[in-house]
């Protein structure tokens, strides 16, 4: 899930120094892996609430999808974007800390420094950015 503010920010979350893959690098809002029986939709909202403490008055939309690829970690993915302005309660397990930043600064950030980012949020964020267009 990308998660963007009224003042075009996007929020996000650094994960876990716990974490088996990309443990302390820059990711997507929230993110998680559908279980057996459940639908991409259900677990938006389940992960939003696990991650972030957020329940969403509306069900995230469906944004684009990203088929497998070894950046992607061989996972297809849902791409939802969501609205909210926070605050978030973040899950100590999961995430480690998070912070609003404007799609410029991301670029320029991950142009720099593609090493801060999951391999994931960098395919996504090139999807995400070609949709929001240059100006965001």
């Amino acid at each position: 899930m990308l998660i963007f503010n009224r003042r075009g920010e996007l929020f996000l979350q650094q994960r876990s120094l716990l974490k088996d893959m990309w443990p302390g690098v820059w990711d997507s809002s929230a993110a998680g892996h559908v279980d057996s029986g459940e639908e991409y939709d259900a677990c938006a909202i389940r992960e939003l609430g696990e991650e972030l403490g957020l329940i969403p008055e509306t069900p995230p939309v469906r944004w684009f999808r990203l088929e497998a690829t070894e950046a992607t970690g061989m996972e297809f993915c849902w791409v939802y974007r969501v609205s909210s302005e926070g605050p978030f309660v973040l899950q100590q397990s999961e995430v480690r800390g998070g912070a609003w930043f404007l799609p410029r600064t991301i670029d320029s950030w991950i142009a720099a420094h593609p090493e801060d980012f999951a391999s994931a949020f960098r395919v996504l964020w090139s999807v995400a950015r070609l949709r929001l267009g240059e100006t965001a």
